[in-house]
């Protein structure tokens, strides 16, 4: 129903995506949009050798978006098998049966041609006049950059040279491509840049300082004419600690304090994916065995220790591609894809095995009951949550240390 009312894009000659900002599902993409593509997802566009973007997460953009805010992204696409760049301007819409949507749309790069068409004579700083009075004096750092010639670096402020610590004379022989971690993979992007017009929200980039360390930094790029000449005003702002909380919150998100493992959101984050693609999978629900009598007699400290090395001996003995959850208290939830019954049932007992071999100084050994169900087509997922808990249940009930099938 969705794609029906989504077909007139088709008409544009301008490549066009819809993405949930969610789930960042590609929900629909034009002819256009799939003809530059080229069969690269959209993850692969946003991560290419030429990608740039100010926020990893899409859903992060939505207070921006709602705020009616201009952001841009780029991305790496290979349209005639060559990769090369395109922005990509991002608005929020609402679409009947999907909600709010990303609706991303492919700015040509045409209009780079045009910078490279004027070629500016060598810049020289200038000390005096409002300009000068400006960028040598304000307090965030600033680079002056002429793309033409293979984005040097022409001039810098008192704050640029502190923040990476060069002189005047050692930053002014540097390429942009020096200072940024992408190296000459950012000079496409900084043509993508040059062109865009003012006003959108900063690109993300790390970059080298004089001493080796790196830096997250926010750098807002644009053109720029000074003195008759053309060149790209950078302002820099360093991120690294905001990089470092954001990274600490999303670990937070998605993982459970205690083990490491992904969370109970991120199970059913990851289904909304499987199950419409019908991918064939299956489920084992793994319980620890009598163990509100550890936390009784060895104190919940001990309890936590169980907990985290049943945690590591699971993720121990899955297969690459198997995922591994804490689904409160002491059970856990492992999503086995391409994986019949009878491939569960040989995970479950490997499993069983491996945690009763498990030794931890001043306790006694310890057991899990699990339970196994493989999905059935058109199956729902609180249906197929209940056939594993009931399987569990009865794996308890038998006697435990066992594994049962649904």
């Amino acid at each position: 129903m969705l794609k029906h009312h989504l077909d007139a894009l088709n008409v544009l000659s301008t490549p066009v995506w819809v993405v949930a900002p969610d789930t960042e599902a590609l929900l629909f993409a034009n002819a256009q949009a799939l003809k530059i593509a080229a069969g690269r997802s959209l993850n692969e566009m946003r991560n290419g050798k030429y990608s740039a973007y100010a926020q990893l997460s899409l859903a992060m953009y939505l207070p921006s978006l709602q705020n009616h805010e201009d952001v841009v992204e780029i991305w790496s696409v290979c349209p005639d098998g060559e990769e090369t760049t395109i922005s990509c301007r991002i608005v929020l819409r609402t679409l009947e049966n999907a909600g709010e949507v990303l609706l991303f749309e492919g700015v040509s790069g045409a209009a780079a041609a045009a910078l490279k068409a004027h070629h500016s004579p060598t810049y020289r700083p200038h000390k005096q006049g409002f300009y000068a009075r400006f960028f040598y004096t304000t307090s965030a750092p600033m680079l002056l950059i002429d793309p033409i010639r293979d984005g040097l670096i022409v001039d810098a402020n008192l704050a640029a040279l502190r923040f990476y610590g060069y002189d005047h004379e050692e930053m002014c022989q540097k390429h942009t491509w020096e200072i940024n971690t992408l190296g000459r993979s950012v000079l496409p992007v900084m043509q993508e840049v040059s062109h865009l017009p003012g006003g959108h929200k900063p690109l993300n980039f790390i970059h080298q300082l004089a001493d080796g360390s790196t830096r997250h930094v926010q750098t807002y790029a644009g053109p720029i004419e000074i003195y008759g000449k053309r060149l790209m005003l950078c302002i820099i702002h360093d991120i690294t600690e905001q990089k470092r909380l954001e990274q600490e919150l999303e670990y937070a998100a998605h993982r459970d304090a205690l083990t490491g493992l992904l969370n109970r959101r991120q199970f059913y984050h990851l289904t909304e994916h499987i199950l419409p693609t019908g991918l064939d999978f299956s489920l084992l629900l793994v319980d620890a065995d009598h163990f509100k009598n550890i936390n009784d007699q060895f104190g919940h400290q001990k309890g936590d220790q169980v907990l985290v090395e049943l945690a590591r001996m699971l993720e121990a003995n899955c297969r690459s591609g198997d995922y591994v959850f804490r689904w409160g208290g002491e059970e856990f939830l492992l999503l086995l894809p391409h994986t019949t019954t009878d491939m569960a049932l040989n995970v479950a007992e490997r499993i069983r095995h491996a945690v009763a071999s498990i030794n931890i100084a001043d306790l006694p050994g310890f057991t899990v009951s699990i339970g196994v169900a493989h999905h059935l087509p058109d199956e729902d997922l609180d249906t197929l949550f209940k056939r594993v808990d009931e399987a569990l249940y009865l794996a308890k009930n038998n006697g435990r240390n066992r594994v049962l099938a649904a």
